[in-house]
């Protein structure tokens, strides 16, 4: 189900640590809708309560640390 996290539900956040995806968007400098869109797609966790979504600022910084940019990755040397 979109925007459903992999993890069991004990690895919920706790309602405390949740944020508005307007205030991940000034957190990140990504759009709400854009956010929404990745949530949605459940590339990074997020609920939606009523009419509002919700994520993590860990879910959002996990996502920003991550390469995102598209195409083949180059390969690392060990």
């Amino acid at each position: 189900m979109p925007g459903r996290s992999k993890k069991g539900d004990s690895d919920q956040p706790k309602l405390e640590e949740l944020i508005t995806l307007e205030e991940a968007a000034e957190l990140s400098g990504l759009s709400s809708p854009h956010l929404r869109l990745l949530v949605r797609r459940g590339v990074i966790w997020g609920k939606r309560l009523g009419h509002n979504w919700f994520t993590t600022a860990q879910a959002v910084r996990e996502y920003l640390a991550r390469d995102r940019r598209p195409g083949p990755k180059p390969k690392k040397d060990t």
